[in-house]
């Protein structure tokens, strides 16, 4: 049914860039949000970065504005996440997720999300 899957991810050095994408398919998402997540070993799944899959209105977790962008692109059924001057810090699995109602502070709180995706793991090391 619902479909999220990640690719993208790999080894970049501190500073560079790496694009992320995320396939959807199964629904329409016209009114649902779509977001990035990340999850590092033994801390808590960390909200990065949302948008409304209608309108293109976009939200952020604090430790990546200025540095990541997400987008959609409709006619590819693809979200993606752009991450630029990368930190060690960014490092871990980048998971895509989807919900339909979320909402205020809902909207940054992994729980809410209904839809997963696997992962794709980005690494930021030199």
């Amino acid at each position: 049914q619902v479909q999220l899957v990640e690719s993208g991810g790999g080894l970049v050095q501190p500073g560079g860039s790496l694009k992320l994408s995320c396939e959807v398919s199964g629904r329409t998402f016209n009114g649902w949000e779509l977001a990035w997540f990340r999850q590092v070993p033994g801390k808590p799944r960390e909200f990065v970065a949302g948008v409304n899959w209608n309108h293109g209105d976009t939200w952020y977790g604090g430790p990546v504005k200025g540095r990541f962008t997400i987008s959609r692109d409709h006619a590819k059924n693809t979200v993606f996440l752009q991450m630029n001057r990368l930190k060690p810090e960014d490092t871990g699995v980048y998971l895509c997720a989807a919900d339909r109602d979320c909402s205020g502070l809902g909207c940054y709180i992994s729980d809410e999300y209904e839809y997963w995706g696997q992962g794709t793991q980005v690494t930021v090391s030199s």
